[in-house]
């Protein structure tokens, strides 16, 4: 089956699954703890950042209105906006990470009878790794873009709400080793070896740098 046709049978299979980013929290948790393997870590790390972004973007608004911050107004106002982007965009990497580990699971599903079928299924088989890779990558470097944010309203925002900027960080962290350990499983299944080394040099950066500013933003919490 070519990868159009599976990109058609996988959207038929999942065309009337309710979206995760959608279900309440209590259902969101039954879900997971369920035997079905979606949502898994990369969902949850999605979810994360999610949580990180919008602890930060609370912070800024509690600073919003407050005569102490009135210089910080216009900052914090342009923060909250783009805080909110990128929750959207995170809460819908929820699915697409679900979405992702369907596709390698359909791929595997291929028909193998020919040589044909046989090659296209191995073909289909690692496309669809080297996606359920690259999309729990893009959330851990989305979590990691957030804490400039976190770290600036840390330091300039309402202060009776710092300990949730702290909170905010330490998800944000989370968000980024949780994904990352997505991209490493995902890795040892993928026989290109170009692609296989330039992804994990990304990994090995982003591991390093997210524990540093991590340090470094909790160290300007003022208790």
């Amino acid at each position: 089956m070519k990868k159009e046709l599976l990109a058609d049978y996988f959207n038929e299979k999942r065309g009337g699954i309710e979206m995760l980013g959608n279900m309440s929290v209590t259902d969101f948790l039954e879900k997971t703890a369920s035997n079905d393997p979606v949502p898994g870590g990369g969902s949850i790390a999605a979810l994360s950042a999610a949580t990180a972004a919008a602890l930060t973007e609370m912070v800024a608004n509690l600073t919003i209105g407050k005569k102490k911050y009135v210089e910080m107004e216009e900052e914090m106002k342009e923060v909250a906006k783009t805080l909110l982007a990128a929750r959207e965009e995170l809460i819908r990497d929820i699915d697409k990470d679900a979405d992702s580990y369907d596709q390698v699971m359909q791929a595997f599903k291929l028909p193998k009878e020919t040589e044909e079928e046989i090659d296209e299924r191995k073909n289909a088989i690692q496309e669809a790794t080297k996606k359920a890779a690259l999309v729990p990558l893009e959330v851990a470097k989305k979590a990691f873009g957030l804490m400039e944010a976190i770290e600036m309203i840390v330091v300039k925002g309402n202060q009776n709400a710092v300990t949730d900027g702290a909170v905010a960080a330490m998800m944000a962290r989370t968000a980024v080793l949780s994904a990352l350990y997505n991209v490493k499983i995902n890795l040892g299944s993928i026989k290109d070896a170009a692609f296989v080394e330039k992804v994990s040099g990304e990994v090995t950066e982003l591991e390093t740098k997210i524990e540093v500013i991590e340090k470094q933003i909790l160290s300007k919490v003022q208790l």
